[in-house]
């Protein structure tokens, strides 16, 4: 963890703004490559405005974290039948995953390893995935309730297989996928869903 000093002149900065250009700058290097000059170069400030106004470099990125799921975040919508919720969910991913900025996504892929110093944030990250994970279960849970899954589904299993997707595709879009390369992912789960529907309850 990189601890901040108490110093700097009075605040001459819009925080709001300081805090979504280090999100740019966590979100394209991930926590251990965004160093504090790359942050200062980013958002203008010198480091004991920084430090000042975010305390750690920690504290830094769990607010970007915050601010990066109100902006960018989604998940799998709760009012439409699960096929298409899958499908509209994996979609809009690959379009947000391949669009500007085209960083994948960092609460999938941005911190799966670090080094001992970053273990914190890399905490944050997995509890926004796990997060995710228990909203994908219990959009399962409910679709066997209202009898679009077999009550014999592995709801984990289920779940993880399309936070599985997720991360994939978040992987290829930093590896420079285009939205056309990760639709056909979309287009096989697509298929993969029609033909499961006999397996469910009428």
């Amino acid at each position: 963890m990189e601890t901040m000093r108490k110093a700097g002149r009075p605040r001459t900065f819009d925080p709001e703004q300081a805090l979504h250009r280090a999100l740019m700058v966590f979100w394209e290097r991930g926590y251990e490559g965004a160093s504090m000059t790359a942050l200062q170069e980013a958002t203008g400030l010198t480091a004991p405005q920084l430090y000042r106004a975010f305390d750690s470099k920690e504290r830094l990125f769990k607010r970007a974290v915050r601010l990066y799921q109100e902006e960018y975040g989604f998940g799998i919508r709760p009012d439409i039948p699960l096929a298409d919720a899958v499908i509209e969910y994996l979609d809009r991913a690959a379009r947000e995953f391949t669009t500007e900025p085209g960083l994948g996504c960092l609460v999938s892929t941005g911190l799966l390893a670090t080094g001992q110093d970053a273990e914190a944030a890399a905490a944050i990250c997995r509890a926004e995935r796990d997060q995710a994970l228990t909203g994908l279960r219990q959009r399962m849970t409910d679709a066997i309730a209202d009898g679009e899954l077999p009550e014999t589904t592995d709801v984990t299993g289920l779940a993880r297989t399309i936070g599985a997707l997720i991360q994939g595709m978040s992987v290829q879009a930093r590896d420079g996928a285009a939205y056309e390369d990760l639709a056909h992912l979309v287009t096989v789960a697509r298929t993969l869903l029609a033909t499961s529907k006999g397996t469910s309850k009428p």
